[in-house]
């Protein structure tokens, strides 16, 4: 039997997050050490005892994401749990699955998200840019509306996230994203929701914060991945750093295949997925995506001793 650790992106952040892990073992302690070190800044006393206004910004967010689900990964390798076979993040999530296999030391990819987020909120000036969630559309009317909106509007919106069957994110220019949400029936939709978020992530907006971060990962060394990634920009598993450097640049502009990435690992015959860090909304996608999958998490004592129980009686 096949295993995948998939890692969350932002959204799954709350103050308290990993708190447990800090009891629980002294590891959890060392990687905050390393984590404020890297950064220069208290990141545990903003995920710890912060505001939730304050976790929410974006370059926050995501070190602090990262830090409790490398603190979950390590925990869990520490305790027993099979190193697995593949691994896929969300979003920024990819980053938490490239330290995992290796591919990315710990204090530079915190180094790296922190820059990815500061470059995501500066590319796009506050107010411009909007993101909906919307619910129950045909994927392919749902482009083709977003294409007939950009061109009425001369702006902006695209397909951001396919995160599972009746689930899509659209992401671009506040008048476009708000003029597809009062339309988005006609692509079949339920419902569309517009997300409180700081920016049009995942756009083509964010070009700009493409070309930044190219700029940073061509000072760092990327290895050949422990276990392969399967990419957010192409639902493909990859092990060779050039590979996995290009995925990580498009990423900040282009789609997030989370659906075809966990179809693709389910074609690699993976059967069980352990979700690692905060929240739970990946494992929610994936029971969409097959209902049949074995899903785990681990975020606290108590997900990590189900997890642990599960997971070491059937490897």
């Amino acid at each position: 039997m096949k295993t995948a650790y998939v890692f969350p992106g932002q959204g799954s952040q709350y103050i308290g997050m990993g708190a447990a892990f800090v009891e629980m073992d002294p590891l959890a302690r060392e990687l905050l050490d390393e984590a404020d070190a890297a950064l220069g800044f208290s990141l545990r006393r903003i995920f710890l005892e912060g505001s939730s206004d304050q976790l929410r910004l974006t370059y926050y967010t995501q070190p602090a994401i990262l830090t409790v689900s490398v603190m979950a990964y390590r925990m869990a390798i520490k305790a027993g749990f099979p190193v697995p076979d593949f691994a896929l993040g969300h979003s920024l999530g990819e980053y938490s699955a490239l330290v995992a296999a290796e591919v990315l030391d710990f204090p530079d990819a915190i180094r790296l998200v922190y820059l990815r987020g500061r470059f995501m909120d500066e590319a796009v000036p506050s107010g411009i840019g909007a993101m909906a969630a919307v619910l129950g559309a045909d994927l392919q009317a749902l482009s083709a509306l977003c294409s007939e909106i950009a061109r009425e509007l001369s702006e902006v919106v695209e397909i951001a996230n396919e995160n599972c069957p009746g689930q899509v994110v659209v992401s671009g220019h506040k008048a476009a994203v708000s003029r597809l949400v009062e339309r988005a029936k006609e692509a079949g939709a339920k419902r569309a929701i517009p997300l409180e978020v700081s920016g049009p992530f995942h756009s083509s907006l964010m070009a700009p914060a493409a070309v930044r971060l190219a700029e940073e990962l061509a000072k760092i060394e990327l290895r050949k991945a422990a276990f392969p990634i399967v990419a957010n920009v192409s639902a493909e598993p990859l092990s060779d750093p050039s590979a996995i450097r290009s995925a990580l640049i498009a990423q900040i502009e282009k789609p997030v295949l989370f659906e075809a990435g966990i179809r693709q690992l389910l074609r690699q015959n993976v059967q069980t997925f352990v979700e690692m860090g905060p929240g739970s909304v990946l494992s929610g996608l994936i029971k969409k995506i097959d209902r049949q999958a074995i899903v785990q998490r681990v975020e606290d004592q108590g997900t990590f001793a189900q997890a642990k129980a599960a997971i070491l009686e059937v490897s």
